[in-house]
């Protein structure tokens, strides 16, 4: 007996009400879920490593307790690398704190004498702001502290992940019918090549515009260059805000240690510029060719999985999404969904409509009233 098919009107509110009820499922087990994700992404990524050992005729169990002890080897590594730099910072910390509070005492008094707010005003006003932003200023350190707790549970679930990996693809096998066995197998692929050519070419992007910034900021002559350097190629990889939000700590930095606002306009300059180089060349190259979802896409995306799972889902959503991709161009009812998604704008429909200013190419293949609403 065929299926039903329901008109769009109903079809799309029960659309609408599972998506609802789907976010609010990943919402309440974030705690859970979250480092789940996290873990998934790192296991893909040394999947490659993990073989290479099982080249070797390791046991299986060595094999995985060697490639999860790799990872955290690397983390800690960069960690190590950078304790020098934190401490440097953290012993000149009380300077800085007494060089902002001259600053502050300074600027309060220029504001009474040129706009007549006293003194008092101006606190009272600084505390009543810092009073109505405490609920997000704690739920932001929260987050924060919450990733790091569950940085201790990652490492668990990849060696869980890849201690069971063939029982979890003989699932996904048999979970589908022996005839799309084959189409199984091409998603798995392409979702394995789309993660570790994500995850390997935000390190990349990591690592040059860390090192672009902590060359402008050398060059600038501010304090603690590769460390803020550092700090800001890493908030760079939220995409779309992270950049300039990481602007933010060098010229704080530059306001407290330097006199004048020539040092603050130079890392402002020099930033935008590196974003500028960022946008155009490093991520087009090494993570969007990659990971082909366009940028309305991928800026909705961001946004979606910060209101989900905070700071950690503005980086999980955009692999998830790509893994979405993945599974719609193989499904033949949710392919226009995946060309959604993607950055390749068809012609199938529309042909060649683009000419000089007052003519017009002709075609017999136009879509008429897609033509007319395009103009």
């Amino acid at each position: 007996m065929p299926a039903k098919d329901y008109p769009f009107y109903i079809k799309a509110p029960a659309v609408l009400i599972g998506l609802y009820y789907l976010v609010s499922i990943l919402t309440i087990l974030n705690g859970v879920l979250i480092p789940f994700a996290f873990a998934i992404l790192f296991a893909v990524l040394l999947n490659p490593l993990y073989n290479r050992l099982l080249d070797y005729k390791l046991p299986r169990p060595l094999a995985v307790l060697l490639t999860v002890l790799s990872g955290v080897a690397f983390m800690g590594l960069i960690g190590y690398l950078m304790s020098s730099q934190i401490a440097q910072f953290s012993q000149s910390f009380p300077v800085l704190k007494i060089r902002f509070v001259q600053m502050t005492d300074s600027l309060e008094l220029w504001i009474s004498q040129q706009f007549g707010v006293s003194i008092q005003k101006q606190v009272l006003f600084v505390k009543n702001a810092l009073d109505s932003s405490q609920a997000a200023i704690g739920s932001v350190i929260g987050t924060v502290f919450g990733t790091l707790s569950l940085m201790l549970i990652i490492p668990i679930y990849i060696f869980m992940l890849l201690l069971y990996k063939n029982l979890i693809l003989n699932f996904l096998y048999e979970v589908f019918s022996e005839e799309h066995s084959k189409s199984v197998g091409e998603v798995l692929a392409q979702t394995k090549s789309a993660i570790q050519s994500y995850i390997v070419g935000l390190l990349i992007e990591m690592i040059i515009v860390s090192a672009l910034n902590s060359l402008a900021l050398f060059i600038i002559g501010v304090k603690y260059a590769i460390l803020l350097g550092v700090i800001g190629g890493v908030i760079n990889i939220l995409p779309y805000i992270g950049g300039f939000v990481s602007i933010l700590l060098p010229v704080i930095i530059a306001t407290v240690t330097k006199d004048g606002y020539s040092a603050q306009l130079a890392v402002i300059a020099s930033y935008l510029l590196i974003q500028f180089v960022d946008s155009n060349i490093i991520f087009p190259r090494f993570v969007s060719v990659k990971v082909q979802i366009n940028a309305l896409i991928s800026l909705v995306a961001v946004f979606l999985g910060n209101m989900m799972w905070g700071i950690p889902g503005m980086f999980l959503m955009l692999p998830m999404v790509a893994v979405m991709k993945i599974i719609f161009d193989r499904v033949d009812d949710l392919k226009p969904w995946g060309k959604l998604l993607g950055d390749e704008i068809p012609i199938r429909h529309m042909g060649q409509i683009w000419g000089r200013p007052g003519r017009r190419k002709k075609t017999d293949s136009i879509n008429v009233p897609l033509k007319e609403a395009i103009k």
